[in-house]
Protein backbone atom coordinates (compact mmCIF):
# COMPACT_ATOMS: atom_id res chain seq x y z
CA UNK A 1 0.00 0.00 0.00
CA UNK A 2 3.16 2.62 0.67
CA UNK A 3 4.32 1.35 -2.55
CA UNK A 4 1.00 2.59 -4.48
CA UNK A 5 0.63 5.68 -2.88
CA UNK A 6 4.45 6.66 -3.88
CA UNK A 7 4.22 5.77 -7.12
CA UNK A 8 0.80 7.83 -7.09
CA UNK A 9 2.68 10.99 -5.69
CA UNK A 10 5.39 10.42 -8.36
CA UNK A 11 2.63 10.10 -10.96
CA UNK A 12 1.23 13.47 -10.45
CA UNK A 13 4.80 15.03 -10.03
CA UNK A 14 4.79 13.80 -13.11
CA UNK A 15 1.99 15.41 -15.01
CA UNK A 16 2.53 18.61 -12.93
CA UNK A 17 5.95 19.19 -14.74
CA UNK A 18 4.68 17.62 -18.25
CA UNK A 19 1.73 20.74 -17.67
CA UNK A 20 4.47 22.97 -16.59
CA UNK A 21 6.94 22.08 -19.57
CA UNK A 22 4.04 22.70 -21.94
CA UNK A 23 3.32 25.96 -20.88
CA UNK A 24 6.85 27.25 -21.00
CA UNK A 25 6.93 25.57 -24.76
CA UNK A 26 3.84 27.85 -25.53
CA UNK A 27 5.39 30.92 -23.89
CA UNK A 28 8.37 29.98 -25.69
CA UNK A 29 6.77 29.53 -29.31
CA UNK A 30 4.66 33.20 -28.60
CA UNK A 31 7.89 34.62 -27.88
CA UNK A 32 9.94 34.60 -30.23
CA UNK A 33 7.47 34.64 -32.66
CA UNK A 34 7.77 31.50 -34.19
CA UNK A 35 4.30 31.00 -34.78
CA UNK A 36 2.27 33.87 -35.79
CA UNK A 37 -0.15 35.31 -32.79
CA UNK A 38 -3.78 35.04 -34.84
CA UNK A 39 -2.92 30.77 -34.62
CA UNK A 40 -0.88 30.78 -31.51
CA UNK A 41 -1.53 33.97 -29.20
CA UNK A 42 0.65 34.62 -26.12
CA UNK A 43 -0.22 33.00 -22.48
CA UNK A 44 -0.33 36.67 -21.33
CA UNK A 45 -2.76 37.52 -24.04
CA UNK A 46 -4.88 34.54 -23.48
CA UNK A 47 -4.53 35.56 -19.05
CA UNK A 48 -5.62 39.24 -20.43
CA UNK A 49 -8.59 38.29 -22.35
CA UNK A 50 -9.87 36.02 -19.56
CA UNK A 51 -10.23 39.53 -17.16
CA UNK A 52 -11.39 41.38 -20.00
CA UNK A 53 -14.58 38.94 -20.60
CA UNK A 54 -15.04 38.09 -16.75
CA UNK A 55 -15.27 42.54 -16.13
CA UNK A 56 -17.05 43.19 -19.56
CA UNK A 57 -19.13 39.81 -21.20
CA UNK A 58 -18.41 38.51 -24.66
CA UNK A 59 -20.87 38.30 -27.15
CA UNK A 60 -24.14 39.79 -26.10
CA UNK A 61 -23.83 37.77 -22.41
CA UNK A 62 -21.26 38.20 -19.15
CA UNK A 63 -18.93 35.23 -18.83
CA UNK A 64 -21.08 33.67 -16.21
CA UNK A 65 -24.35 33.63 -18.35
CA UNK A 66 -22.00 31.86 -20.78
CA UNK A 67 -20.88 29.29 -18.60
CA UNK A 68 -24.32 29.10 -16.71
CA UNK A 69 -26.04 28.30 -19.34
CA UNK A 70 -23.44 25.60 -20.69
CA UNK A 71 -24.22 24.10 -17.26
CA UNK A 72 -27.54 23.85 -17.47
CA UNK A 73 -27.64 22.19 -20.52
CA UNK A 74 -24.88 19.23 -19.27
CA UNK A 75 -26.49 18.71 -16.08
CA UNK A 76 -29.75 18.32 -17.07
CA UNK A 77 -28.93 15.93 -20.51
CA UNK A 78 -26.68 14.21 -17.99
CA UNK A 79 -29.89 13.43 -15.75
CA UNK A 80 -32.08 12.25 -18.34
CA UNK A 81 -29.01 10.27 -19.61
CA UNK A 82 -28.47 8.63 -16.44
CA UNK A 83 -32.30 8.32 -15.52
CA UNK A 84 -33.25 6.53 -18.75
CA UNK A 85 -29.42 4.61 -19.30
CA UNK A 86 -29.04 2.92 -15.95
CA UNK A 87 -32.37 1.33 -16.21
CA UNK A 88 -32.19 0.57 -19.52
CA UNK A 89 -28.75 -0.79 -19.26
CA UNK A 90 -29.15 -2.69 -16.15
CA UNK A 91 -32.37 -4.63 -18.05
CA UNK A 92 -30.04 -5.60 -21.40
CA UNK A 93 -27.68 -7.28 -18.74
CA UNK A 94 -30.40 -9.27 -17.20
CA UNK A 95 -33.05 -10.13 -19.96
CA UNK A 96 -32.03 -11.74 -23.36
CA UNK A 97 -35.34 -9.97 -24.84
CA UNK A 98 -34.52 -6.36 -23.34
CA UNK A 99 -30.85 -6.82 -24.94
CA UNK A 100 -32.01 -7.45 -28.61
CA UNK A 101 -34.63 -4.85 -28.57
CA UNK A 102 -31.87 -2.40 -27.13
CA UNK A 103 -28.69 -3.11 -28.63
CA UNK A 104 -28.93 -2.71 -32.42
CA UNK A 105 -30.33 1.11 -32.08
CA UNK A 106 -27.46 1.49 -29.34
CA UNK A 107 -24.66 0.05 -31.56
CA UNK A 108 -26.29 1.91 -34.66
CA UNK A 109 -26.14 5.44 -33.67
CA UNK A 110 -23.20 5.27 -30.90
CA UNK A 111 -20.36 5.06 -33.28
CA UNK A 112 -21.96 8.16 -35.35
CA UNK A 113 -20.88 11.75 -34.61
CA UNK A 114 -23.17 14.31 -33.19
CA UNK A 115 -22.73 16.72 -36.21
CA UNK A 116 -23.73 13.85 -38.54
CA UNK A 117 -27.56 13.99 -36.42
CA UNK A 118 -27.51 17.56 -35.74
CA UNK A 119 -29.92 18.33 -38.84
CA UNK A 120 -32.40 15.87 -37.66
CA UNK A 121 -32.43 17.61 -34.14
CA UNK A 122 -33.32 20.74 -36.01
CA UNK A 123 -36.20 19.70 -38.30
CA UNK A 124 -37.61 17.18 -35.80
CA UNK A 125 -37.38 19.75 -32.75
CA UNK A 126 -36.57 22.67 -34.07
CA UNK A 127 -33.98 25.53 -32.67
CA UNK A 128 -34.59 25.62 -28.91
CA UNK A 129 -33.59 24.30 -26.39
CA UNK A 130 -34.95 20.95 -26.50
CA UNK A 131 -32.79 20.73 -29.73
CA UNK A 132 -29.88 21.22 -27.82
CA UNK A 133 -30.17 18.85 -24.67
CA UNK A 134 -31.52 16.38 -26.64
CA UNK A 135 -28.62 16.63 -29.13
CA UNK A 136 -26.40 15.84 -25.76
CA UNK A 137 -28.94 13.09 -23.87
CA UNK A 138 -27.80 11.30 -26.97
CA UNK A 139 -23.95 11.55 -27.14
CA UNK A 140 -24.50 10.47 -22.94
CA UNK A 141 -26.73 7.82 -23.43
CA UNK A 142 -24.72 4.99 -24.61
CA UNK A 143 -21.74 5.18 -22.24
CA UNK A 144 -24.21 5.12 -19.61
CA UNK A 145 -26.33 2.38 -20.89
CA UNK A 146 -23.12 0.13 -22.25
CA UNK A 147 -21.35 0.49 -19.11
CA UNK A 148 -24.33 -0.43 -17.03
CA UNK A 149 -24.71 -3.62 -19.10
CA UNK A 150 -21.28 -4.37 -18.97
CA UNK A 151 -21.27 -4.20 -14.97
CA UNK A 152 -24.46 -6.77 -14.73
CA UNK A 153 -22.73 -8.93 -17.42
CA UNK A 154 -19.43 -9.09 -15.57
CA UNK A 155 -20.61 -10.15 -12.47
CA UNK A 156 -19.34 -13.56 -11.32
CA UNK A 157 -22.22 -16.42 -11.42
CA UNK A 158 -20.96 -17.98 -8.27
CA UNK A 159 -21.72 -14.73 -6.47
CA UNK A 160 -25.34 -14.94 -7.80
CA UNK A 161 -25.78 -18.53 -7.06
CA UNK A 162 -24.37 -17.92 -3.44
CA UNK A 163 -27.08 -15.48 -2.98
CA UNK A 164 -30.03 -18.18 -4.12
CA UNK A 165 -28.45 -20.62 -1.97
CA UNK A 166 -28.70 -18.31 1.35
CA UNK A 167 -32.31 -17.78 0.43
CA UNK A 168 -32.66 -14.25 -1.27
CA UNK A 169 -35.37 -13.26 -3.25
CA UNK A 170 -35.24 -11.88 -6.80
CA UNK A 171 -35.64 -8.11 -5.35
CA UNK A 172 -32.51 -9.11 -2.78
CA UNK A 173 -30.76 -10.72 -5.16
CA UNK A 174 -31.04 -7.21 -7.57
CA UNK A 175 -30.38 -4.67 -4.59
CA UNK A 176 -27.31 -6.75 -2.54
CA UNK A 177 -26.42 -8.39 -4.87
CA UNK A 178 -26.62 -7.09 -8.92
CA UNK A 179 -26.71 -3.18 -8.65
CA UNK A 180 -23.66 -3.22 -5.90
CA UNK A 181 -21.72 -5.70 -8.31
CA UNK A 182 -22.47 -2.95 -11.33
CA UNK A 183 -21.74 0.19 -9.96
CA UNK A 184 -18.58 1.02 -10.53
CA UNK A 185 -18.76 0.14 -13.90
CA UNK A 186 -22.20 2.51 -14.15
CA UNK A 187 -19.94 5.00 -12.41
CA UNK A 188 -17.12 4.79 -15.15
CA UNK A 189 -19.74 5.21 -18.01
CA UNK A 190 -20.94 8.63 -16.51
CA UNK A 191 -17.79 9.59 -16.32
CA UNK A 192 -17.18 8.84 -19.82
CA UNK A 193 -20.75 9.99 -20.70
CA UNK A 194 -19.33 13.45 -18.76
CA UNK A 195 -16.52 13.81 -21.17
CA UNK A 196 -18.63 12.65 -24.30
CA UNK A 197 -21.54 15.74 -23.24
CA UNK A 198 -18.74 18.34 -22.95
CA UNK A 199 -17.34 17.02 -26.49
CA UNK A 200 -20.42 17.78 -27.76
CA UNK A 201 -21.31 20.62 -26.25
CA UNK A 202 -19.86 23.19 -29.17
CA UNK A 203 -21.93 21.09 -31.94
CA UNK A 204 -25.24 21.14 -29.15
CA UNK A 205 -24.36 25.27 -29.28
CA UNK A 206 -24.25 25.58 -33.07
CA UNK A 207 -28.11 25.33 -33.00
CA UNK A 208 -29.13 29.05 -32.62
CA UNK A 209 -27.87 29.43 -29.53
CA UNK A 210 -27.12 32.93 -28.04
CA UNK A 211 -25.81 31.73 -24.21
CA UNK A 212 -22.97 29.13 -23.37
CA UNK A 213 -19.47 28.76 -23.84
CA UNK A 214 -19.44 26.42 -27.05
CA UNK A 215 -21.80 29.81 -28.76
CA UNK A 216 -18.92 31.83 -27.50
CA UNK A 217 -16.07 29.86 -28.99
CA UNK A 218 -17.52 29.51 -32.19
CA UNK A 219 -18.77 33.44 -32.70
CA UNK A 220 -14.82 34.56 -31.66
CA UNK A 221 -13.61 32.28 -34.53
CA UNK A 222 -15.73 33.71 -36.96
CA UNK A 223 -14.00 37.14 -36.01
CA UNK A 224 -10.69 35.09 -35.68
CA UNK A 225 -10.37 36.17 -31.80
CA UNK A 226 -8.38 33.63 -31.47
CA UNK A 227 -7.13 34.51 -27.65
CA UNK A 228 -11.33 34.43 -26.87
CA UNK A 229 -11.58 30.99 -28.60
CA UNK A 230 -8.66 29.86 -26.14
CA UNK A 231 -10.35 31.02 -23.38
CA UNK A 232 -13.53 29.47 -24.29
CA UNK A 233 -11.52 26.13 -24.58
CA UNK A 234 -9.95 26.44 -21.37
CA UNK A 235 -13.28 27.08 -19.66
CA UNK A 236 -14.53 23.72 -20.88
CA UNK A 237 -11.46 22.03 -19.84
CA UNK A 238 -11.73 23.25 -16.20
CA UNK A 239 -15.15 22.34 -15.68
CA UNK A 240 -14.96 18.75 -18.34
CA UNK A 241 -11.86 18.20 -15.70
CA UNK A 242 -13.77 19.29 -12.67
CA UNK A 243 -16.69 17.34 -13.44
CA UNK A 244 -14.12 13.96 -13.66
CA UNK A 245 -12.35 14.90 -10.03
CA UNK A 246 -16.19 14.88 -8.78
CA UNK A 247 -16.61 11.85 -10.00
CA UNK A 248 -13.77 10.09 -9.43
CA UNK A 249 -14.52 11.62 -5.64
CA UNK A 250 -17.81 9.83 -6.21
CA UNK A 251 -16.10 6.52 -7.07
CA UNK A 252 -13.88 6.53 -3.79
CA UNK A 253 -17.17 7.18 -1.89
CA UNK A 254 -19.53 4.65 -3.34
CA UNK A 255 -17.24 2.03 -3.98
CA UNK A 256 -14.48 1.77 -1.95
CA UNK A 257 -13.79 -2.01 -2.99
CA UNK A 258 -12.81 -1.20 -6.51
CA UNK A 259 -9.50 -1.83 -7.64
CA UNK A 260 -8.85 -3.93 -3.79
CA UNK A 261 -8.49 -7.90 -4.36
Amino acid sequence: MHGFGSENRSTKLISLATAVALLALWWAVSHFGWVSPLFLPSPEEVATQVVLIAQDGYAGASLWEHVSASLTRILSAALIAASLGIPIGLLMGLNRWAKGIFDVPIEFYWPLPPLAYLPLMIIWLGIGETSKITLLVLAMFAPVCLSAQAGVRSLPVERVNGALTLGASRRQLFFDVVLPSALPEILTGIRIALGVGWSTLVAAELIAANRGIGYMVMSASHFLATDVVFVGIGIIAALAFSFTLLMRFAERKLVPWRGRS
